[in-house]
């Protein structure tokens, strides 16, 4: 997500700590670099203007030449800015005691609404969410919708009368009888924005009060993402945003312009085509993102997620004796592993870019412990040369493969041993 923006910045924040002190000359320097990146990543070039303008007023107050290290005060006022610009605070989706919350999903057609739905729906499955096909036109849209929602679990509510207002006042009245506590509407998409979609839009928001009007966009669509949303708010009302697609080469452009530029807060973002992958957006902590400053606060949400799967304090306990095994990895590699790809977790660390992990060592490494029986992952130490040449051979890895995994494994457990009785190794690359 944003690889080409995270390099620049990260290049403009080490040459910000570089300076040895700051001046009027060097505030310019860095205000053109972060404008022309900015605008490289497709941002609206007013939002960019007023970004940088705004940036230079609080650039220009700053008291510089009182702090020993200007670069990170000025670098704090960058990040702050930026998070202003993504929002501010995260928005949250807030529930009714007694009635239905009815969310309509808003957008043009092949930019996700449908997927969108079912992920919403699954994200909020304890609430007994209702999916409601609302596009009578589209070939299979209500057959893409029910097998979206037979995977979440969920009801979907079927197309009436072969029209998109009846279904629409038949799910809202089936909600209120059967206490569904969510309703989401997938309405309509065209390819481009024109009067007829507008209207047929307007006839389902007159049939009853929508809590939600949420615009569906392509993240990776840039300034058509923003265009889009200019048109459907002063045509229509939008109360928000949320991007889909946000996985893919996405330069940032919409995520960075919609909530200026279209006065939308931004909910949520897709970050993979899995009924998972659906995030609450955090301004904060995509500016920080963005700036190459990592994401520790989702990283340990996600982690919590997996804690039950395996326990913690008897792992640690094996960890700090040197007694840790193949299987006891095999069980933590397993668990990472439903919290999605590892390049994407890795690069929720500070410094840490997708692109450097390779995804591929990892199904190596699998696929080596796989092959080993039960009793060698417990005693890796019985693995001599013919049980190599087995693991190998079952692997489909080469015997290097096998030896580099059982030195480093090796390693790793006897300095987490040494560490754990207070000694640290000479050759520990670390040590100060």
């Amino acid at each position: 997500m944003f690889e080409g923006l995270i390099d620049r910045f990260q290049l403009i924040r080490r040459k910000i700590l570089g300076y040895g002190r700051i001046t009027e000359q060097e505030i310019a320097v860095i205000l053109k670099d972060i404008r022309i990146t900015l605008l490289e990543a497709d941002v609206n070039y007013k939002v960019v203007k007023s970004f940088i303008d705004d940036l230079s007023i609080k650039c220009a107050g700053l008291e510089l030449a009182k702090t020993l290290k200007p670069g990170d005060i000025v670098i704090k006022t960058v990040y702050e800015e930026m998070t202003a610009l993504l929002g501010s605070k995260p928005r949250q989706i807030t529930f009714k005691k007694d009635k239905p919350l009815i969310i309509s999903l808003i957008g043009l057609q092949g930019v996700g609404k449908t997927t969108t739905a079912a992920k919403l729906a699954f994200i909020f499955k304890n609430k007994n969410p209702l999916l409601v096909p609302a596009d009578a036109k589209r070939p299979a849209a209500f057959e893409q919708l029910d097998q979206l929602g037979h995977r979440a679990g969920v009801i979907v509510h079927p197309l009436f009368q072969g029209s998109a207002k009846a279904t629409v006042r038949s799910a809202i009245e089936q909600a209120d009888k059967k206490n569904h506590m969510l309703v989401i509407i997938d309405t309509a998409g065209r390819l481009h924005l024109d009067d007829v979609l507008i209207e047929e839009l307007k006839e389902i928001h007159q049939i009853t009060k929508f809590d939600y009007r949420l615009l569906v966009a392509d993240g990776m669509s840039g300034q058509d993402a923003v265009n889009q949303a200019v048109a459907f708010q002063d045509r229509i009302g939008l109360d928000g945003a949320i991007l889909t697609k946000m996985d893919g080469d996405a330069r940032g452009g919409a995520a960075l312009s919609i909530t200026k530029a279209a006065r939308l807060p931004i909910f949520y973002i897709g970050t993979s085509e899995n009924l998972e992958g659906l995030e609450q957006f955090y301004p904060d902590r995509m500016a920080q993102r963005i700036m190459g400053m990592g994401d520790l606060a989702s990283l340990v949400e996600k982690v919590k997620g997996i804690e039950g799967e395996f326990d913690e304090k008897k792992i640690r306990t094996k960890v700090m004796k040197g007694e840790l095994n193949f299987e006891d990895f095999l069980v933590q590699l397993k668990a990472v592993k439903r919290l999605g790809p590892l390049s994407k977790l890795a690069a929720m660390m500070p410094g840490v870019k997708e692109n450097d992990i390779k995804e591929d060592e990892l199904t190596r490494i699998e696929a080596i412990i796989n092959s080993m029986t039960k009793d060698e992952r417990l005693y890796p130490d019985k693995i001599d040369g013919s049980r190599k040449r087995r693991i190998a051979a079952g692997s489909g890895t080469t015997m290097r493969d096998v030896n580099q995994l059982l030195k480093q494994f090796n390693y790793a457990r006897d300095l987490m041993k040494k560490m754990g009785r207070g000694k640290i190794p000479k050759n520990f690359p670390f040590k100060a």
